[in-house]
């Protein structure tokens, strides 16, 4: 990533979240973690791209940067055929600035397990009287870096009812309830390491 954004000339920072512990993944609280811990050591940032860390961008062309509305980078994955897998996917590397990121109340913090936090978040921006701006296709191609499975990320059969709901729920749920405790703080040469725990679903396990 570093050679790319460099020669995109940009300012920028890197945050890596680690979720504690064994229990079940929360992507988007953890987002939100990243979006208020990088504040934290830069009040000037102005522009959040937050992206899956198997990701890497094919083409230069693809900025990184925010605009007049929210920007979607990721919607060639080769995973994927190279092709938008539905026209609200909002999935894999997006980006908002500051004001925009607080207008939707950040990402949703319910989420857990697999699936379902981005078409809440896609849910959050079309709600908000926003759209989704997205490079040429050609130009927005991304390599997923094989890997395992990711453990403790089974599917939420629950992501479907809220995703419905985000209506009801998105001011309530949000950049501005997330709680979480930093257990630790690596600063490396090239990025921040953050290890958080963000506490455990409502119910264990969190559908059952």
């Amino acid at each position: 990533m570093h050679p790319i954004l460099r020669r995109q000339r940009l300012r920028y920072g890197i945050y890596v979240i680690n979720q504690h512990g064994e229990d079940t993944f929360n992507r988007a609280k953890l987002l939100n973690v990243g979006f208020l811990e990088a504040l934290k050591e830069d009040a000037t940032y102005d522009c959040f791209i937050f992206s899956d860390v198997d990701l890497v961008p094919m083409d230069d062309r693809n900025l990184y940067r925010c605009g007049d509305q929210p920007r979607h980078f990721a919607i060639a994955i080769d995973k994927f055929g190279f092709r938008l897998p539905y026209a609200g996917y909002f999935g894999g590397v997006s980006g908002l600035s500051k004001a925009q990121f607080l207008r939707i109340n950040g990402f949703p913090n319910e989420y857990w397990g697999w699936g379902g936090e981005d078409d809440d978040i896609f849910n959050r921006i079309s709600l908000t009287g926003m759209k989704i701006s997205r490079p040429d296709i050609r130009i927005g191609r991304y390599r997923m870096i094989k890997h395992d499975r990711d453990k403790h990320n089974e599917p939420n059969p629950q992501r479907f009812t809220k995703i419905k709901n985000t209506k009801l729920t998105m001011k309530r749920d949000g950049i501005g309830s997330v709680r979480y405790q930093v257990l630790e703080v690596s600063w490396q040469p090239l990025f921040t390491n953050i290890t958080v725990d963000i506490g455990r679903p409502p119910s264990w396990p969190p559908w059952g």
